[in-house]
Order: C-alpha cells, then structure tokens, then sequence
C-alpha cells in the first residue's frame, strides 16, 4: 500500500472543474506521475500525482475537504 499526501494546505478537489469527470474513482489503476486530483489555495491549483502504479484503494479525503501539507488523500494498493 501507498499513501498519496497533500503537497500543500488547502481545498482537495477530485474533479478538475465544475462538471467534469473525476481524475479518478476507487477501483481505478493509476500509473506513477498520474494526476489524481488537485489542491486550490487563494485561487492556485496544484495538481496532486502518485508517485506509485497500482489500484485506488480508498480516499480519505472527501471532494472540497480541507487537506493540510502530509495528509493522505488516498491510498493506493502497488502493483
């Protein structure tokens, strides 16, 4: 199992906008470098990537939850 954390303090959004699809869902396979979401503080967005492949596990973060720098996101299971 791997841990993806927020690289910043703000609001986590799993979408990349208002209407769109999600970055991804749990169940979904991910490749290393992949964008899974994107933190937004005063109106910057950073995109979030895993670091790892593998299976999305769970979030532990809701979609608009509060992240703070460290926090795990989500939780991806390698391979």
């Amino acid at each position: 199992m791997a841990d993806v954390v927020s690289p910043l303090p703000g609001v986590f959004y799993r979408r990349p906008g208002p209407g769109k699809d999600p970055f991804i869902e749990v169940g979904d396979r991910v490749e290393a470098g992949q964008t899974v979401g994107i933190v937004e503080i005063m109106k910057q967005f950073t995109e979030v990537q895993t670091d790892v492949a593998g299976v999305v596990e769970s979030f532990t973060v809701d979609d608009a939850g509060t992240v703070n720098p460290g926090d795990v996101i989500l939780v991806i299971a390698e391979g």
